[in-house]
């Protein structure tokens, strides 16, 4: 183990109460396989912006599992814009329960969310779909996620189009939840811990 994993580890443990999280042994370490893997190939695909382990731990793995708590036993859902794989691969090794389609558009992105799938055993309750979401029919699925997508303003009505009759889980800013507000969607906020802009909307 190199110093960035063990940077990355301390920042889940000691960070991981003020988002209502207890992760085991089992579950940091393959946290940190999953780490450890965006890193090897961030630099190609530009799947993050650059960061320190710990803002890795806190802003991206930690922030994901925070929607982790409002999703059902036996949950299915779809994440739009999938690419590094936030927030869908860090629930899907919190929580066996969990079956999630990560839809992905971009080629490279998806070949490499297929090695992570691979990587951390997750193949059996994930599937990645390497197309435009509007160019699917929705998979049968009663969760729409989406962390990180693209123009996700302007892509909104499609999405809640799309979305059809599922429960919602967005993250994002004011700007999100006044857009999704503005389209008659009732969301409840939840700001997300540490910080002080960025919401998860729950519909």
């Amino acid at each position: 183990m190199n110093d960035l994993q063990r940077q990355f580890i301390r920042a889940l443990e000691s960070n991981q109460e003020t988002f209502g999280i207890s992760l085991s042994v089992e579950k940091i370490f393959n946290l940190t396989k999953y780490y450890e893997f965006v890193c090897k190939y961030n630099d190609i695909l530009h799947l993050v912006a650059p960061s320190s382990p710990e803002v890795f731990a806190v802003r991206h793995v930690l922030e994901s599992l925070f929607a982790e708590k409002f999703l059902p036993k036996n949950a299915r859902f779809a994440d739009i814009g999938a690419g590094a794989g936030l927030p869908s691969v860090p629930c899907l090794i919190a929580r066996k329960d969990l079956r999630g389609f990560l839809i992905e558009s971009k080629l490279k992105k998806a070949s490499f969310l297929r090695e992570v799938l691979a990587e951390c055993n997750l193949e059996d309750r994930a599937e990645i779909l390497n197309r435009q979401f509007e160019e699917l029919e929705k998979p049968d699925v009663n969760f729409i996620t989406c962390r990180a997508l693209d123009k996700f303003i302007e892509k909104l009505p499609k999405i809640l189009k799309w979305s059809k009759d599922c429960n919602l889980l967005f993250f994002g800013g004011n700007n999100l939840g006044e857009n999704l507000e503005k389209r008659g969607v009732k969301i409840e906020r939840k700001l997300i811990p540490n910080s002080e802009q960025r919401f998860l909307f729950i519909a």
